[in-house]
């Protein structure tokens, strides 16, 4: 039988392989991971299972398998609440820092809602004890649980689409992103990407940093201006940067830097925060830009807030599907009620 769950484990690794070389820009990244994971868990405990006689004679294996599965179980059991306390405190720490703002407010907010539907929302299922409540239990309970797991895939899958191997690319362009300006000054979170791209374009010689980004309220120059000065004032050639000065959001963005490029089948990078490039990435597949891209750091309060508000900006994007997988599961579950 091991054979057998061998085979499905080597399936499904291939199925991982394929979908990460042809194109990772799709939640199928992070979801055949898991599926690999389980697979080689599966796989494992037949392994275990045909041994059974010799880890018998070693009790001291036995010993460290009990510890590590205690471990396992406990850490899966107490995820709801670490996750609640992160998102809480940093969502304090953002407060503190960034100020009260309804975008500020994400993280607390996503703790507080789930700490309700953990410890509130069970209560209230078990009160319902007609079938509109139950029924209305069941169904909520589903769309949180469904928009759970799609956070943890879309994070698996933004994780993985972060991770390279290398950083020569024989890059044509290296598009940077652009952010927020003040005045004429460059912020720190778009100095990050500016000095991200810079080093890519350190092992990428041959390549070009096209700088995107228009100009905004408050804003005294386009940001890729302001981009490229920057750029220029730590050294790289002025003959090495080229500006994209009209795009207003991370769709022109990409649009309008696509437009500079001259070249047929380029090789591309895009550079933008970490927490916010597999969100480009997928518009860049939108449009047919087939490119890489490398996320630039940031202060990591500020990260699971500004990632929250990625991931409704990407259900934002799907929503259709989404709404499908819902409509489909309430009729299921309305039609169960009606004729019990």
């Amino acid at each position: 039988m091991w054979q057998f769950a061998f085979f499905v484990f080597f399936v499904s690794v291939c199925i991982f392989a394929g979908i990460m070389f042809h194109d990772s820009r799709t939640l199928w990244s992070g979801a055949s991971f898991l599926i690999m994971m389980m697979c080689l868990a599966i796989f494992l405990l037949f392994v275990l299972y045909q041994c059974s006689e010799w880890l018998a004679a070693h009790a001291l294996v036995i010993g460290i398998l009990i510890v590590m599965f205690v471990l396992a179980v406990g850490s899966v059991a107490l995820f709801p609440v670490a996750l609640i306390l992160v998102f809480f405190i940093e969502g304090v720490r953002v407060i503190r820092h960034e100020g009260i703002k309804p975008t500020n407010l994400l993280s607390m907010l996503f703790s507080v809602l789930l700490c309700i539907y953990l410890a509130v929302w069970p209560v209230i299922g078990n009160l319902g004890k007609n079938t509109l409540g139950t029924m209305l239990y069941k169904i909520i309970s589903f769309i949180v649980v469904y928009i759970l797991l799609v956070l943890a895939v879309y994070s698996l899958s933004a994780v993985l689409n972060l991770l390279h191997l290398k950083k020569k690319r024989n890059a044509d362009y290296i598009i940077v992103l652009g952010a927020g300006i003040i005045g004429s000054r460059v912020t720190p979170l778009l100095a990050a990407r500016i000095e991200k791209g810079i080093e890519l374009l350190c092992y990428n010689p041959n390549a070009v940093l096209i700088m995107s980004g228009g100009q905004g309220s408050g804003e005294d120059i386009p940001e890729s201006k302001a981009m490229a000065d920057y750029a220029i004032d730590k050294g790289v050639s002025a003959e090495k940067v080229i500006l994209e000065q009209k795009s207003v959001s991370t769709e022109e963005n990409l649009r309008f830097s696509r437009k500079l490029i001259n070249k047929q089948n380029p090789q591309i990078i895009v550079v933008t925060t970490a927490y916010h490039m597999f969100r480009a990435l997928i518009l860049a597949k939108r449009q047919g830009i087939r490119c890489v891209g490398f996320g630039s750091k940031t202060k990591w309060y500020f990260t699971l807030n500004a990632f929250i508000r990625e991931f409704v900006g990407y259900l934002s994007l799907t929503w259709k599907k989404h709404i499908l997988v819902i409509g489909i599961n309430v009729c299921i579950v309305i039609a169960v009620y009606r004729f019990k």
